[in-house]
């Protein structure tokens, strides 16, 4: 158990939002580069996850926030840093376009500490008891994300299955094209619809909505969680604060 994952689930996702919308009122990069790095401890000590593991998270966000870099650098007007041929790079292109980058790289490590953290079932639990959110939706909703979880294990059962009635080609290997690639898409299309209704008639049986229930291994909501969440939010109004002064 890390020391995040032992925090209120609830309490961790509004935190989240609250990083999200804090990020809004910031358009300094030293600003925003603090609270990523502050975000990549977390993750890293606080949620537990493995450094190569953080570091393949952060790939997508990157590749944005160089496409965002380069687009407002270039694109923006203000005063010429750079200029070559058509192009040229501004000094509050690059301002701005840091910015916007370190925006989607503070909200996606914030996400990836929270996601890392939070296993579904007590996210779930969490928000049906603490943020009042109907049992319906929040039990569709883990069935739904338990399902999308075995996909790859279908598609990998599927195409085994394909593999071994493919006719085979050079070297006695399966010989299959997009072909055989529609036909197990198909599959799984099909697999998971059927699957789908069974789940959907599971949970109607159990009368999900039908007045008050129990739950077995709640989620705690203590004081160690109100002491996260002023942290969190303390260390938020100081970074907005000292950004609106830079």
């Amino acid at each position: 158990m890390t020391a995040l994952g032992a925090r209120n689930p609830t309490v961790k996702l509004l935190l989240v939002v609250a990083v999200s919308l804090a990020t809004l009122a910031l358009l300094d990069p030293a600003a925003l580069a603090a609270l990523y790095l502050l975000g990549l401890a977390a993750a890293r000590w606080g949620a537990g996850v493995g450094g190569r593991r953080l570091l393949l998270a952060q790939v997508p966000f990157w590749t944005f926030g160089a496409g965002v870099l380069l687009v407002n650098a270039m694109s923006r007007p203000g005063v010429v840093l750079v200029a070559g041929g058509p192009f040229r790079v501004t000094h509050e292109g690059l301002v701005v376009g840091a910015a916007l980058a370190l925006r989607g790289c503070v909200i996606g490590v914030a996400t990836v500490a929270f996601l890392a953290s939070t296993p579904p079932r007590d996210l779930m639990v969490s928000l049906v008891r603490h943020a009042r959110l109907s049992p319906r939706y929040a039990y569709a909703l883990l069935a739904g994300h338990r399902m999308l979880a075995g996909l790859p294990r279908q598609w990998a059962t599927i195409r085994a299955a394909q593999m071994v009635r493919a006719p085979l080609g050079r070297g006695d290997r399966p010989r299959e094209g997009w072909r055989g690639l529609a036909r197990s898409a198909f599959a799984l299309l099909v697999a998971s619809i059927r699957a789908s209704e069974r789940v959907a008639l599971a949970l109607e049986s159990r009368g999900l909505s039908a007045g008050a229930r129990t739950v077995w291994r709640p989620v705690p909501l203590g004081a160690a969680d109100a002491l996260l969440a002023a942290g969190v939010l303390g260390v938020l109004a100081l970074v907005v604060l000292a950004g609106a002064r830079l």
